[in-house]
């Protein structure tokens, strides 16, 4: 047995050669542990964890993921039971300029003065993408509007053709308003109708009335029933104030005891339907404030009342098969 001087007790070669062994081990493992450090372990996220995410920043992490839907192209808005069609437009949100141009469509479908019920039910669709933001106040004009009533359903589409004009049109692509206009202005009754042999109260005796006196009062403005060129602006014995209008041919048409002509009006002027060309007066050999108002084909007096008026424009080729293909989707919609 060998004695070391460093073990005050003696060791033989194996049990040095152990000692020394388990050192070098020992050494080994320390060396390829990790570090300690004082920071405690990350773990992966549980659905508790998760849930205790604040709304706000859950919903701003969803929206960095997947942006939100896209609003819907067109929405729809419907309403019944008001006294009139000017309340219904009111209540959709409609302005008084969209509501009037989507009335004066309608007229020659629907009587609003005396044929429009309160059971009355009207939609509304509104193109939010030609349009903008359609819960907007007041929005633009609706892509299509449907009127039910007693009699049955009113239908018109708006369409903007090749030329960037819109028009309303009907499913069959016909203009939803004519060429002329019924009435020039609104009055309050038909003082005097069309008549081959009627009794003049001015000049007591007894002659042809080629035309419908509208009783209304001073001021009244008077529009223009088609598109036309002004022919004659001036006074007349017996007619007072007299504009004269060269609509599209055959037609001609007259408008006469007016207490003044709007602004610009003289001949050679050309008007527009529905453009307003003077007032209503009592000028020349008139008994009371009214208009007399006539139309001519071929220069012959005809009754205004009842006289065929000449058709707007309609749709056709190709741009019929494209209005065709929108109002189909509109019409699902109403």
């Amino acid at each position: 047995m060998t004695k070391f001087p460093l073990f005050p007790v003696p060791f033989d070669k194996f049990t040095v050669a152990c000692a020394v062994f388990a050192a070098v081990l020992g050494a080994v493992t320390l060396i390829g542990r990790p570090p300690i450090t004082n920071e405690a372990p990350v773990a992966a996220p549980s659905q508790h964890a998760l849930a205790a995410v604040p709304p706000a920043v859950a919903s701003a992490a969803s929206r960095a993921v997947a942006p939100p839907p896209a609003p819907p192209r067109f929405t729809v808005r419907t309403v019944d039971g008001q006294p009139t069609f000017a309340d219904a437009a009111t209540l959709a949100g409609l302005s008084a300029s969209a509501a009037d141009r989507v009335a004066d469509a309608l007229r020659g479908r629907i009587d609003f003065r005396r044929g429009w019920q309160p059971g009355n039910r009207v939609s509304f669709v509104f193109d939010t993408k030609a349009h903008g933001d359609a819960d907007a106040r007041p929005p633009a004009m609706p892509a299509a509007v449907r009127v039910m009533t007693s009699a049955g359903q009113h239908d018109i589409f708006l369409y903007r053709n090749l030329h960037g004009k819109a028009f309303y049109y009907t499913k069959d692509g016909e203009r939803a308003r004519g060429g002329f206009l019924r009435y020039p202005l609104r009055f309050t009754r038909v003082s005097s109708r069309f008549s081959r042999h009627r009794f003049d109260p001015v000049l007591k005796r007894w002659r042809a009335h080629e035309g419908v006196d509208f009783a209304a009062p001073v001021g009244t403005p008077v529009h223009a029933t088609g598109n036309g060129v002004v022919t004659f602006a001036g006074r007349q014995t017996g007619y007072g104030n007299v504009i004269e209008i060269r609509n599209r041919a055959p037609y001609s048409t007259l408008f006469a005891h007016l207490s003044r002509f709007a602004k610009g009006v003289r001949v050679g002027t050309r008007v527009r339907r529905n453009q307003v060309i003077g007032y209503v007066g009592a000028t020349g050999w008139a008994t009371g404030p009214h208009l007399h108002y006539e139309v001519h084909v071929d220069d012959v007096p005809k009754n205004p009342l009842t006289v065929s008026l000449p058709p707007a424009e309609p749709l056709h080729g190709r741009e019929l098969s494209r209005f065709a293909s929108r109002s189909e989707k509109l019409e699902d919609l109403l």
